[in-house]
């Protein structure tokens, strides 16, 4: 594959994901989510980052985290990997931050068991008293393809089949 591709997750894996960050929801709530997921996309032909939008109103106020299912997954070149970052205007006038630093997409995690399910967990790291709103359907992260190389004597074969913490065990 030359290229990546952005999918959705099947609605059972969005739903699950869904409940797991927002408990309180219904099924008419989810099911409209899901059916206006937008896939990431570029806004320029030179923009490096594809837009991924959130599928929830967030309203984070300084020092509040969320987790956001984005409904996505990728399939991509084995030797790429998409990373992850806040959009950069919001990176830059709310200070809202990945909790992971960086999100770090591998190829092989489109084949995990929850199907490659993208999720972002955001914190409004505020030292300003302001707070983040963005209304779902809004781009609230980017994602860039990067490739990258191994060493010589790399003899890895295993599988992966999960998220995080999955490849240390």
């Amino acid at each position: 594959m030359e290229k990546a591709k952005f999918y959705k997750v099947s609605y059972q894996q969005f739903e699950e994901g869904y409940l797991d960050c927002q408990p309180q929801a219904n099924q008419a709530e989810i099911q409209a989510a899901y059916d206006a997921l937008k896939l990431p996309k570029r806004a320029t032909k030179g923009s490096a980052g594809y837009d991924f939008y959130t599928p929830i109103d967030v309203v984070l106020k300084p020092g509040e985290t969320l987790k956001i299912p984005t409904g996505i997954r990728c399939e991509m070149n084995e030797s790429w990997v998409l990373m992850i970052y806040p959009r950069s205007g919001l990176g830059f006038k709310y200070r809202l931050q990945l909790n992971n630093t960086v999100g770090v997409i591998d190829s092989d995690y489109f084949n995990s068991d929850n199907e490659g399910h993208i999720f972002i967990k955001m914190t409004n790291d505020s030292n300003e008293g302001k707070i983040v709103d963005v209304k779902a359907g809004q781009g609230i992260a980017q994602g860039i393809f990067m490739q990258y190389g191994i060493v010589e004597d790399d003899d890895v074969s295993e599988t992966r089949n999960g998220g995080f913490g999955s490849t240390t065990k």
